[in-house]
């Protein structure tokens, strides 16, 4: 796999502003971003094996970050993640966790944060 591959972001989440600002915010930082509007479609379009970080949003309809990043798991999908939330709760910070989420971010997100969280996820 080449290295450029490996550099892919992948951000999954309903609202089309977050995806657009975290798009602009990760092209200009030099990594390329795929986006996903839902768990369902990341699930149907996206080739985990290109991911080098995923980008969740906790709260969406129809699959929730963690039910998607658990449904990946299952599948032997490794893939580092970081879990946005909009409220954190106890029980949403011990699953993630148990999955392996790299950290799980509250809103707003802090940009410089954000980044750092992802170099460290995709030095490994």
């Amino acid at each position: 796999m080449t290295s450029q591959a490996r550099r892919v972001i992948a951000v999954v989440d309903d609202d089309p502003g977050v995806r657009a600002s975290l798009r602009f915010l990760l092209e200009t930082a030099g990594h390329v971003v795929e986006t996903y509007d839902s768990g369902v479609r990341f699930l149907a379009e996206a080739d985990p094996a290109r991911i080098a970080c995923l980008v969740l949003d906790q709260q969406m309809p129809s699959l929730a970050g963690l039910d998607l990043l658990a449904r990946l798991r299952a599948a032997g999908v490794t893939t580092p993640a970081l879990l946005i939330v909009s409220t954190p709760a106890a029980a949403v910070a011990r699953r993630a966790a148990q999955l392996g989420v790299r950290q799980v971010l509250e809103k707003p997100l802090a940009q410089d944060d954000l980044l750092a969280r992802i170099a460290a996820a995709t030095a490994a």
